[in-house]
């Protein structure tokens, strides 16, 4: 019995050794990758103040491709690669929350609210539409589609755990939004000063027709000052629409998957709790002269989590994809562009 006992005491420290080892392995193993990335987003990020109007986060997911598909990225690093991509994604959500005055959101979304409602629905009910119609994959017309009508990659990179989209589809939607964006910063003062816009009407008409913040920014600012200002407060108003689209999402996803026994706790995405719950920290004067720090944190950790969603695409996958997503994108960033046109007349803001 003594014998028994003994031969079990081992055995059982045996496997508990085993884990122990197999754990700080994949410690080891996911620091590799997670340093991998906070590399690339660190030289992107440098990048990104030379040419803001590319910016960091997209400087880093084309470091990641390029990278992950000239270079052979080490198994061993994998684990930490996905971690930013998934995890990394995530937490970076919540700290942009930290920048966020809803006060201040409030002032002026009042004010373009219905543009922001209006071109909204029409962009993710153009993107289901067409989507269906160009026989383009729901999840990738999903990330296009909320791209376009809210603000590009944060929306992109809120929505996409709860559909569970993989890293080329993350990759194809952030770089086909980025390529509108820049578009838009060349054409739209060109646009508005031809129609004649005011200052208030143009900025309105940026920060709901473009999605990318520094390229709102670039293109308003390049229109007048005031333009600006005002362009820049509705982006920020428009990032809130983050919250009841992704909840929105996580329903539809949960109700899919559970039928019946679906339950809202289960599938909410928690981590846009934690994005409004900073936001409120920060309007409460709870985060004092420390937001700037939290939103630029974010900022860095958008950088490294679209670093690891690069390293883990597949290029040649992207390519296969085709024109059709591409497509999609750019009508539904016409009609977006043109609804807010429209919409605005309507309300007397041009």
């Amino acid at each position: 019995m003594s014998e028994k006992s003994d031969l079990d005491i081992a055995g059982n420290e045996a496997v508990r050794a085993s884990r122990w080892g197999a754990c700080c392995s994949a410690v080891r193993c996911g620091w590799m990758g997670v340093t991998l990335c906070v590399v690339l987003a660190t030289i992107a990020w440098v990048l990104g103040g030379y040419v803001p109007l590319v910016g960091g986060p997209v400087f880093a997911i084309l470091l990641g491709i390029v990278v992950g598909n000239s270079l052979s990225v080490p198994g061993l690093a994998r684990p930490g690669v996905a971690f930013c991509s998934k995890k990394i994604l995530q937490v970076a959500i919540i700290l942009l929350g930290g920048g966020m005055s809803l006060l201040q959101v409030y002032e002026t979304g009042a004010r373009s609210l219905a543009v922001m409602l209006g071109t909204l629905t029409i962009a993710l009910l153009t993107a289901w539409l067409l989507g269906k119609a160009l026989r383009v994959d729901r999840t990738l017309t999903s990330l296009v589609g909320v791209g376009t009508g809210i603000c590009g990659g944060s929306a992109i990179a809120a929505v996409a755990p709860i559909i569970d989209a993989d890293d080329d589809e993350i990759a194809f939607s952030i770089s086909t939004v980025f390529l509108f964006n820049v578009v838009a910063v060349f054409i739209f003062p060109l646009l508005g000063h031809l129609m004649g816009m005011t200052a208030d009407g143009f900025g309105i008409w940026a920060g709901t027709a473009i999605n990318d913040t520094s390229s709102v920014v670039a293109a308003a600012y390049s229109y007048s000052q005031e333009a600006g200002d005002v362009a820049t407060i509705t982006k920020l108003a428009r990032t809130v629409m983050i919250i009841p689209i992704a909840f929105g999402f996580a329903v539809m996803v949960g109700r899919a998957r559970g039928g019946a026994s679906f339950n809202v706790a289960r599938v909410a995405p928690w981590f846009v709790l934690g994005f409004l719950g900073m936001a409120v920290l920060n309007t409460t004067g709870v985060l004092g002269s420390a937001a700037p720090w939290f939103a630029t944190a974010g900022k860095f950790a958008i950088a490294v989590a679209l670093a690891g969603v690069g390293l883990g695409a597949n290029l040649g996958k992207i390519i296969k994809t085709g024109p059709r997503p591409i497509l999609l994108g750019l009508v539904v960033w016409i009609v977006v562009a043109c609804a807010s046109l429209v919409i605005q007349s309507g309300v007397n803001q041009m």
